[in-house]
């Protein structure tokens, strides 16, 4: 059996969790490897609603093996807070949650360096979220990291300092006074003790050796489908350098954050939006700033689910969707909200870009804003509601239409649209 892999295609926000969620059914287990509590997974069905940070979106089949792998990184607290979330909604957590030791942890003063390096920016901020995903990631290539199997050692204690003890100094030497700096509405000191708190929940979860654990159930014939968090354009390497998260959010993470051989790769299933959104700062070309931008994220509820912060919205970028298909090989797309678009009698469709006086349809290495504009096609909308739409009643035939001009232009076919934030609201093409 091999790992198939489920990746958002654009800067994150594309509806994985949702999409994991009804995949579920078809696998064993299910796999983060990237990314930490920066993501927001949501999923909702029976009238209920759930965000998921750091807990793989798997969770709410019983049967279904939950793994949190080496390319993720961890807060003791928000897990903590996560876990008591689901079990106080009868989601049973524990049993079927396995991480890894190899996994790095977010110190609270991870998360002072992150609000530090924001504020020394000025303007020029990347728009991090203040998890502290930043500065972890650092500290783990600079080898100076603490992992989930630390917290096991006798001078754990010890290691903690030290490493906070590096940090505070970084963050006095970019002037940041984090006496007056508030963490989820908690001192550095009070959240340092919940922190601690934290950990005794975390010592009782299944740690395992990630790495040997997951493909001793691929020898044993079990499917796994690994889950990815942001998107592809965030990923360090290929993303909107600087504005990009710490991680590689493509393919290439599967195998560095799991453990397992490029070889086991199989399906490549790429989450994307009917249009596009972002979150913070960096580049956007086919971003509206009139009503029609405002339209979309009222009716899309264009809200961070990790943040609140309102998302930027506009129009479907079809260069930067094949440059994501094309990273990540992609084999089935999977159209999200849909059903966002319901009232637009026409729908551009951004096909190339103007720049620097040429067109071109790829990201050039310097995609600031404003140096790229698009150049759109313009389609004809559905005008109905998908959200009413039952499996058998099929597509509107503008909605095909849009989809249809879609797998033209990216030569990769969609496999799965949905009409709605519920589970039960999926067309299978």
């Amino acid at each position: 059996m091999g790992v198939d892999v489920l990746l958002g295609l654009q800067w994150g926000d594309e509806g994985k969790g949702k999409i994991v969620d009804v995949l579920t059914p078809l696998y064993d287990v299910v796999a983060r490897f990237q990314g930490g509590p920066n993501a927001g997974h949501t999923i909702e069905f029976e009238g209920k609603k759930f965000v998921l940070h750091t807990i793989p979106s798997g969770i709410f089949n019983p049967k279904c093996i939950n793994i949190i792998g080496n390319g993720v990184i961890i807060d003791p607290a928000i897990l903590q807070k996560e876990i008591i979330n689901l079990e106080s909604s009868g989601v049973e957590v524990t049993k079927n949650l396995f991480v890894s030791r190899k996994a790095h942890l977010i110190l609270p003063s991870h998360r002072l360096i992150d609000a530090a390096s924001e504020f020394s920016k000025g303007l020029q901020k990347i728009g991090s979220t203040l998890k502290g995903i930043g500065p972890t990631y650092t500290d783990k290539t600079a080898r100076n990291g603490l992992r989930v199997g630390d917290v096991s050692v006798p001078d754990f204690f010890e290691k903690y300092t030290a490493s906070k003890n590096r940090h505070l100094q970084t963050v006095a030497q970019l002037g940041f006074d984090y006496t007056n700096h508030m963490i989820d509405g908690f001192d550095f000191e009070t959240y340092e003790k919940r922190w601690f708190a934290s950990l005794e929940l975390l010592k009782k979860l299944n740690h395992i050796d990630s790495e040997y654990f997951i493909n001793d159930l691929l020898q044993k014939g079990k499917n796994v489908l690994a889950e990815g968090a942001q998107g592809s354009l965030l990923d360090v390497d290929f993303g909107s350098y600087p504005f990009v998260t710490s991680s590689n959010t493509t393919i290439a993470g599967v195998c560095s954050g799991l453990g397992i051989a490029p070889s086991k790769i199989g399906k490549v299933y790429g989450i994307f939006k009917a249009y596009c959104t972002r979150v913070g700062s960096g580049p956007f070309p086919t971003e509206l700033l009139d009503a029609d931008g405002e339209n979309m994220r009222k009716t899309g509820n264009e809200f961070g689910s990790t943040t609140g912060r309102p998302r930027r919205c506009g129009w479907l970028d079809l260069p930067a969707l094949n440059y994501a298909i094309m990273l990540n090989g992609v084999t089935d797309l999977i159209m999200m909200k849909a059903d966002v678009l319901d009232g637009f009698k026409t729908i551009n469709v951004a096909v190339a870009y103007q720049y620097e006086g040429k067109r071109i349809a790829y990201l050039p290495f310097d995609a600031t804003d404003g140096k790229l504009v698009p150049v759109y096609s313009e389609i004809t909308g559905w005008n109905c509601k998908v959200t009413e739409l039952k499996e058998k009643d099929g597509l509107p035939v503008d909605l095909e239409n849009y989809i249809h001009f879609i797998e033209n232009e990216v030569k990769t076919p969609v496999t799965i649209v949905s009409t709605g934030p519920d589970r039960t609201q999926i067309v299978y093409r």
